[in-house]
Formats: structure tokens, C-alpha cells, sequence
């Protein structure tokens, strides 16, 4: 396979900009940017994550079991180029930015004009990044979209020419 144009070519899947966090049962909290992310079923509401093994926020995501998915909207790159380094906790701020626990304890970004709470209901161990199905168990939103609800979500392509993953 043409390694340059497989890259190419996966790069053309786009991708929306979240950030994802946890906190376990022993306080630890993860969180990091993720863009892998897909709803995968109307009725049980679930989403797919794809999250690296080797992070901070893939262990807490597994020991905690459950997670909340930050919905980021247009304009709001310097949360998610403030997410792609390790979490920083101050308080109630992570990496900066004002939080509050979620129903399931997960932190939510006050910041965030949408997010989502689930349980996680099964980990697909393959790859580098291991798929993380999570089951919806509430949604936030700070005020209802303008127009389509997809079109309202922060995009890989707006974090710059040089921002790519994938491939």
C-alpha cells in the first residue's frame, strides 16, 4: 500500500473535536481531545471513541467506567489545543478551563455548548487506540444549536493547515 496516499485518503474522513473526560472512584482525572467519535446506535443512544491505550485518560476512562464526551463549538480551538497536553487540575479548572462534575461524576467543561454522560458498555481492544462504546446516560446543552446541530461542532480542519490525524 501507498503509505502517502493512505494517509491522504483516511485524512479525508472528517472529524469533529471533542474533549473527553474521567475521574475515578480513587479521584484520578483524565482528559484529554479526542476526534474519533461517531454515535453508533439510536435505541440504546451510544457513541464510539477512539481513545490511545497509552494515555492518562484511556486508564481513567477504565477504571472509572463511565465518561463524559464535551461537545466543542466553532471558535473554541485554544480549549481544544489546551486538552492535547496532560490534564491540569486547579481546583475547579482543568487545563485551564472552569468544570463542574457531571451526574455520573465525570467532569463536565462549563465552557462546552453541549455534552454527554455515558456508562462505559464495552472496550474493543485493537490498535493503537481501543474503541470505547459508551452508553448515553444524559445530555447538556447551554443553549440549543442555530440551524444543524452538526454544523455547530468544532472541526479538525479549523485547528489549521498543520493539524491532521489519521492516516
Amino acid at each position: 500500500m501507498d503509505e502517502d496516499k493512505k494517509k491522504s485518503t483516511l485524512r479525508m474522513i472528517p472529524y469533529g473535536i471533542y474533549v473527553m473526560t474521567a475521574k475515578d472512584g480513587d479521584g484520578n482525572v483524565g482528559a484529554g481531545t479526542v476526534n474519533w467519535v461517531t454515535q453508533s446506535s439510536f435505541d440504546p443512544p451510544l457513541v464510539a471513541i477512539g481513545v490511545k491505550t497509552d494515555s492518562g485518560l484511556y486508564a481513567t476512562v477504565k477504571a472509572a467506567g463511565k465518561f463524559a464526551l464535551n461537545m466543542l463549538g466553532k471558535g473554541q480551538q485554544g480549549i481544544a489545543f489546551g486538552f492535547f497536553k496532560p490534564v491540569e487540575v486547579d481546583g475547579n479548572t482543568m487545563s485551564g478551563e472552569p468544570v463542574c462534575d457531571g451526574e455520573n461524576g465525570a467532569p463536565l467543561l462549563d465552557n462546552a455548548p453541549a455534552a454527554i454522560e455515558c456508562n462505559v458498555a464495552e472496550i474493543v481492544a485493537l490498535g493503537d487506540h481501543h474503541i470505547v462504546v459508551g452508553e448515553v446516560t444524559e445530555v447538556h446543552q447551554a443553549q440549543p444549536p442555530e440551524g444543524r446541530a452538526d454544523e455547530a461542532i468544532l472541526e479538525m480542519k479549523e485547528l489549521g493547515d498543520n493539524v491532521f490525524y489519521g492516516g
